[in-house]
């Protein structure tokens, strides 16, 4: 692939004084509310800035009858602009340029916080307490066995049926050298879903100016339980807006094997390779290029909705787990992460309905850095088990840059 560099929209030389203050204020003002997802909320909106980026607080809308949810924006010192929303922890959008300077939204989601009640598809959500599936619902933990909410057929789905993505969450502005982002917090009381333990969850989302967008995990507990957290989001590097599928995007995923599934989408502890088959992205392909041959060896809907085990050096390290390239625009996106495992996931039951944002099928893909679906029931899969004493710490950092 040519070399890569950090997308910045194209500037004119910098002027200083009052001048540079108002052409700041119009630009922030600017991508803030002629954005899609920034139009008519300036209502109770409240702004701090410090060197390099500013954040916007402002109404998001009501999740509930006298509850409302808020909206976070974050730009950078290079333009990028995050919007993230304490319903759920949730991304709301990332907006960055093509390789003319072009702003585009490249995560699938809504404008207001109504329409996150109504969706069916985990638009950007943090997921858990335990991200992808849990058979039966049920697992053995210390000797006893827990049954947990089952939501997707006779398996248990994300955290449940009121899981991580259906909560409010406190929220404070953070900031640090080259970085301003919000912190979530949430507190999962003991028995909520059938999980254990009261739980103490923290997710942080950075916007750096290296255009980085990272978000930091912690979270314990007061009794032994599993945990496996991850973020849902839907990305289109063509832009969101663009009615364009993303068949061909260009992905890399740093992986040779995956889980092998059966009935339910449950792992059945075997990994298998990749090498010669349409589920080898170990060298960069094309999305759509063999993704025919997955309709005709899984089930209806067909598509990849599957774990890949990554290559990595050392347990908990940061390391890349994918690249995706969308060539029309330039865009760049690189996945790292501490994780062990990645969820590639070709959007295959987006149908085009109001719940679903009107996204159509391939309309986007995900890569949900994780651990292995169904761990708790899969002794010789990595632990997720969370222990009172013991702090859970993850970190995944999506980076952007524009392929010129």
């Amino acid at each position: 692939m040519p070399p890569t560099s950090r997308c910045a929209p194209r500037r004119k030389p910098p002027t200083t004084g009052l001048a540079l203050a108002l052409r700041w204020h119009v630009l922030i003002v600017v991508l803030t509310l002629c954005s899609p997802l920034g139009m008519g909320h300036a209502r109770g909106q409240t702004a701090t800035q410090s060197k390099g980026s500013r954040v916007i607080q402002q109404t998001f809308g009501e999740i509930a009858p006298n509850q409302s949810a808020r909206l976070w924006t974050v730009t950078n010192s290079q333009g990028l602009v995050l919007k993230v929303t304490d319903y759920g922890a949730r991304l709301v959008a990332l907006e960055c340029p093509d390789r003319d300077g072009r702003l585009a939204n490249v995560n699938l989601g809504f404008d207001r916080a109504e329409d996150y009640v109504k969706h069916t598809a985990y638009f950007g959500c943090t997921t858990g307490r335990f991200a992808n599936r849990v058979a039966k619902g049920r697992f053995v933990l210390d000797g006893k066995e827990y049954r947990l909410a089952t939501n997707n057929g006779a398996e248990h789905l994300h955290g449940g049926k009121v899981g991580f993505d259906r909560q409010l969450w406190k929220a404070e502005e953070v900031r640090q050298a080259g970085a301003a982002g919000v912190r979530f917090s949430y507190i999962s009381p003991d028995g909520e879903e059938g999980y254990p333990g009261e739980l103490t969850t923290h997710v942080t989302y950075w916007l750096t100016d290296d255009n980085e967008l990272r978000l930091d995990y912690e979270a314990t507990s007061r009794a032994p339980t599993v945990l496996n957290l991850t973020n849902h989001a839907y990305w289109n590097l063509a832009g969101a807006a663009s009615g364009q599928n993303v068949l061909e995007h260009v992905l890399t995923l740093d992986a040779e094997t995956f889980l092998e599934v059966g009935e339910g989408m449950i792992p059945t502890g075997r990994q298998t390779k990749t090498a010669g088959t349409f589920m080898d992205f170990s060298t960069p392909q094309a999305i759509g290029s063999r993704i025919e041959e997955s309709y005709r060896a899984f089930a209806p809907p067909g598509g990849y909705d599957h774990c890949y085990v990554l290559r990595k050096p050392k347990a908990g390290e940061l390391t890349r787990a994918a690249r995706v390239e969308h060539p029309a625009s330039g865009r760049v996106m690189e996945v790292w992460t501490t994780e062990p495992a990645v969820q590639f996931y070709s959007a295959n039951f987006l149908d085009g309905s109001p719940e679903n944002g009107g996204h159509q099928k391939h309309g986007a893909f995900c890569l949900e850095t994780q651990h292995f679906p169904n761990s708790p029931n899969q002794p010789e899969f990595p632990s997720t088990v969370l222990r009172p004493g013991q702090t859970y710490r993850q970190t995944t950092a999506h980076r952007f840059s524009v392929n010129k």
